[in-house]
């Protein structure tokens, strides 16, 4: 398991990371970002790629 971690004060609601990881993120219906702060080890490479394309940087895996 690897364990997720959204900077909720950087975060700016782009959703670009609900593209890369969408088991992951998700835009609720007021387009604020949910996740789920836990997920399988086979969706780190998703997970990754949300980390690279979130434009305020906002996505850390904890380790």
């Amino acid at each position: 398991m690897i364990t997720i971690d959204v900077d909720m004060n950087k975060c700016q609601h782009y959703g670009q990371c609900v593209f890369e990881a969408p088991s992951v993120f998700k835009l609720n219906n007021d387009d604020k970002l949910e996740f789920t702060a836990t997920a399988d080890d086979s969706e780190r490479s998703n997970v990754e790629a949300a980390i690279d394309v979130c434009p305020m940087q906002a996505i850390t895996i904890v380790e």
